[in-house]
């Protein structure tokens, strides 16, 4: 039986411009683009990929990325400028996002959560990487932009390999 409040949350005309925006999202970073990715971004937008999958207190803790703008444009610069050795010979990504719940509502704000699949394939060696991911999306503008990323991935306390990329 499906719930009400999934049914009225999926009904939701933000929630329903939520879920495209993070499918348009998947679809800039698997298409490489990752100045119209940046776009995305508020001004103040974090970007975190936390070790502990239980952590909230990303300060506080080791992440493999934890990216404030500075840091997320210099990641991009990285990636596109063709010295860092994870964007030689770029992976080919395929992220498939879905099973969608809402998390928290204000009237500013929408926080979703996910589940995301990944899927690179790099020198005839294809990876799967499955998280969590946590979206919070600022709809104060004309149009909605994301203020934090949180992806979770499932062994992120094995080690990550081939990470070179935006997850």
């Amino acid at each position: 039986m499906i719930s009400a409040d999934l049914t009225t949350s999926i009904s939701d005309a933000r929630v329903s411009q939520a879920v495209v925006f993070i499918w348009h999202e998947a679809a800039l970073l698997d298409a490489k683009n990752y100045q119209a990715w940046d776009a995305l971004w508020t001004g103040d937008g974090r970007y975190v990929v936390p070790i502990d999958p239980d952590t909230d207190d990303f300060d506080a803790h080791l992440n493999m990325i934890n990216d404030n703008t500075r840091m997320r444009r210099m990641r991009i610069e990285r990636l596109t400028s063709g010295y860092s050795m994870s964007a030689l010979a770029a992976a080919r990504t395929v992220r498939t996002v879905s099973r969608f719940t809402l998390e928290d509502r204000t009237d500013e704000t929408l926080t979703l959560r996910s589940a995301q699949i990944l899927v690179a394939f790099k020198r005839e060696d294809q990876q799967v990487f499955a998280a969590d991911v946590t979206h919070r999306i600022r709809f104060t503008g004309p149009e909605p932009r994301l203020e934090l990323k949180v992806v979770r991935l499932v062994n992120s306390e094995a080690a990550v390999n081939a990470a070179g990329y935006l997850l």
